[in-house]
């Protein structure tokens, strides 16, 4: 167990979701005649949503600390290979269960669909003794829906940090994602399986948790946004993208960082949205999961330019 605590103020403390994925380049998200198929390079990519959480946060230049399980094996060695070029500060504890992974196949339009391993048992528990100190000296606290930190929100509302989570395509009602729906200040989801009952889910989650808002991405629909206090859900469109777009992976991760980071900084929630879109479409011009992010000069100058579109 790495218990070595070093930065005395955290910006971000990003608990959960490290982890590697292999990205298969498909001609179409549908499955090919016969039983084989010939791609393009496969490729292996530090990633999963903690991971680009964390990234995208430094990458903004603010004080980020990432801790999870993290498995003694060739994917493990990876990650902290990557997290000491980066510079991301990163705290972990051994895992006999494995390093997660996952294989994203992507189509020609960027599209993608995930098959994730998550092989941590459902009782597995980062300790309290390993959290704590991080958690004590954060600002905020983004956790990923991957369990193993479900029972650090006792802590979050004890100390009075904030708090976001990511619940990705949740159908509105799994009760494992709930669990951190009604847990979190910020929720973000992925409008994917809720289009039919979006104004009822994101209804739900404020009227039922602690939300300050919730914001439910739709890609090149924009985003969807429902504030505490307000009865409409008000939809977004989405920013067009400076380049091509070629690779969807982390998308999300990377709205979600921008958007928080305007937010905790005291921006308007219509600052947010566009941060967080133009953040999002930055990262759709990169192959690969969480290849490149967007720094914080280039998220000014980005979002005046759209501003001005």
């Amino acid at each position: 167990m790495n218990t070595d605590v070093r930065a005395p103020d955290l910006d971000m403390l990003v608990v959960g979701g490290a982890g590697v994925d292999t990205i298969v380049r498909v001609e179409a998200l549908e499955l090919p005649p016969g039983d084989s198929v010939f791609v393009p390079p496969v490729h292996d990519y530090v990633a999963h949503t903690g991971n680009g959480v964390a990234l995208g946060f430094h990458a903004l230049g603010l004080a980020t600390k990432f801790i999870d399980f993290l498995g003694d094996d060739a994917q493990g060695r990876a990650v902290l290979a990557a997290y000491a070029r980066s510079g991301l500060d990163f705290s972990h504890v051994h895992s006999p269960h494995g390093t997660p992974r996952g294989v994203n196949l992507v189509d020609p339009q960027g599209r993608r669909f995930s098959f994730y391993d998550g092989r941590h048992p459902a009782d597995l528990r980062l300790p309290r003794a390993f959290y704590l100190p991080y958690l004590e000296r954060a600002r905020h606290v983004h956790l990923s829906i991957v369990g193993h930190n479900r029972d650090m929100y006792e802590d979050i509302r004890r100390l009075g940090v904030s708090s976001s989570t990511d619940l990705h395509d949740w159908d509105g009602r799994n009760p494992h994602h709930r669990t951190y729906a009604l847990a979190s200040d910020y929720v973000f989801l992925s409008a994917a399986a809720i289009h039919d009952r979006l104004d009822d889910v994101l209804h739900t989650i404020l009227d039922e948790g602690r939300a300050r808002l919730v914001v439910a991405t739709d890609g090149a629909d924009g985003c969807h946004l429902l504030v505490r206090g307000e009865q409409y859900v008000r939809h977004f469109p989405a920013v067009r993208p400076e380049r091509p777009v070629v690779d969807t992976n982390g998308a999300g991760d990377a709205f979600v960082t921008a958007f928080l980071q305007t937010l905790l900084e005291g921006g308007e929630v219509e600052e947010c949205v566009l941060a967080g879109s133009v953040s999002g479409a930055f990262a759709c011009a990169s192959a690969g999961t969480h290849t490149e992010f967007i720094d914080r000069p280039g998220l000014r100058a980005a979002c005046a330019r759209a501003a001005g579109r």
